[in-house]
């Protein structure tokens, strides 16, 4: 079963394949803005294109080349740096390290390529410079450059922005750009180019339209050309950024490079938390940091993350947190019975691993909760023999499917050096049995535990093993 993902352009499921040549598939998301740590919702994101870019790694392996960009020159990042009294490459590279260490301690893989916007002023300026001699930009008279969005006849096809009456031209589509600036020619249309100002400081750099430094929007279609070539196989982000952003990615690049941009555009959607918008002001945004103070482990986020569907909005709860904690304690108890080799069963011909359904929805749209699903009923069949006990398929594609879901991290359960290992291994499948509630396999069990002279104590989120008294 190939790769189906939603694609925001068509509206529909698509497969994902290659488009070049080379067999290499091209993969963009949007990083960071580097002024401040990244809170659970922007983490929603990362960790869903994360266990994608596992995904296709599975697919298409050797051929994967992702590209994350980090925004370290805009308003926020300026401003930061001011209040401060800091230079902007010091701040940014502060919250460049702590976005790291989060991404590594929510196991998320580091992108082949990290590009940066002030890295890359040199390809922004030539990407606008061929717009300007296009006719598709235009230089105000405070020195900003600025895209004509009227000189684009495919602007609004991802957003529908023309369908919710938001046309060129209109109050309302001048509002979602006004942040740009205050020069322009149409209200949508959007800086390339912003003119140095004074509380710009000392960051800026020489242009061919003077001194300033370039509009957010102009620096992913510069890094994506540069490190993907012209058409990219996938650009993926957060719902948030369909409009304006990836909306002005499109319009920019496909004018610069006069062909397709992206053959496919997937975005997840907003994280809630207790059902409302995470804000400052409700004291509801956290960090990775705030949630360990509170005793959670970064895998209980991620698992609690990937708990819901990505396009569909997910509502964050401290309960979820606890549920995530407890599912992974007992996805550690499955794991060590399909590991072990007491319990391994020989097959006369190889067989694929009914564990196949977890890899299977993943690929059907990056169905997250219908995979952990399959991978906790069928880990459990297979853990208690049902339908036939563990075999090495089992053991292989359960590796595959915790390496996908950037679960792998997982600790085996670790046998007490008091208790036989095979006694340990009857007490795991019972444990898995009862969290399943599959009442005869644990009554079973016990006996055989009692035969073996060893008691079962069960408590909340584990259990104790005891030796029966003579």
């Amino acid at each position: 079963m190939s790769i189906r993902l939603h694609d925001s352009l068509t509206r529909s499921l698509r497969e994902l394949q290659p488009a070049q040549p080379d067999g290499v598939f091209r993969f963009y998301n949007c990083g960071p803005t580097v002024y401040a740590p990244a809170h659970i919702g922007n983490f929603r994101t990362f960790v869903v294109n994360d266990v994608l870019r596992r995904l296709l790694d599975l697919e298409f392996p050797g051929k994967v080349k992702h590209v994350r960009n980090l925004t370290d020159v805009d308003d926020k990042t300026i401003k930061r740096a001011r209040d401060e009294g800091r230079p902007l490459a010091a701040v940014t590279k502060q919250w460049t390290d702590k976005f790291h260490a989060d991404c590594d301690a929510l196991n998320c893989l580091r992108p082949h390529v990290e590009p940066t916007a002030t890295g890359h002023i040199r390809e922004q300026i030539d990407m606008i410079d061929v717009l300007m001699k296009k006719g598709n930009a235009y230089r105000a008279a405070d020195g900003s450059v600025y895209f004509k969005v009227s000189s684009f006849d495919g602007y609004g096809a991802l957003s529908r922005v023309k369908e919710r009456e938001l046309d060129v031209g209109s109050a309302l589509a001048g509002k979602s750009q006004a942040v740009d600036a205050d020069e322009k020619e149409d209200g949508s249309d959007f800086a390339l180019w912003k003119a140095h100002k004074v509380d710009d400081g000392v960051n800026s750099w020489n242009s061919p339209w003077g001194t300033g430094r370039p509009g957010w929007h102009i620096e992913c279609s510069a890094m994506s050309k540069k490190h993907l070539g012209d058409t990219i196989d996938l650009h993926s982000g957060g719902v948030d950024l369909l409009f304006p952003h990836h909306e002005n990615e499109i319009a920019q690049s496909e004018c610069c490079n006069g062909t397709q941009f992206s053959h496919h555009w997937y975005h997840s959607e907003h994280l809630l938390v207790d059902g409302k918008k995470m804000s400052k002001s409700l004291g509801n945004l956290y960090t990775l940091d705030d949630l360990k103070a509170k005793g959670f482990s970064p895998m209980a986020l991620r698992y609690a993350l990937l708990a819901g569907h990505p396009r569909k909005q997910l509502n964050f709860t401290l309960e979820s947190l606890h549920a995530a904690e407890s599912a992974l304690k007992k996805l550690q108890v499955i794991c060590t019975v399909l590991h072990d080799p007491k319990y391994r069963v020989a097959t006369a011909t190889p067989a694929p691993s009914r564990l196949n359904e977890v890899l299977d929805q993943l690929r059907d749209d990056l169905n997250t909760p219908a995979a952990l699903g399959a991978l906790f009923k069928i880990g459990h069949e297979i853990s208690c023999g049902i339908g036939g006990g563990p075999t090495d398929a089992d053991a292989a594609t359960l590796d595959q499917c915790l390496g996908v879901l950037g679960l792998e991290a997982i600790k085996l359960a670790t046998p007490k050096s008091a208790v036989p290992d095979e006694v340990t291994a009857l007490a795991d499948k019972r444990w898995a049995a009862k969290q399943a509630k599959d009442w005869a396999a644990a009554d079973a069990l016990r006996k055989e535990l009692a035969a073996a002279g060893w008691s079962m104590l069960d408590g909340k989120d584990g259990y104790k093993l005891e030796p029966l008294k003579k």
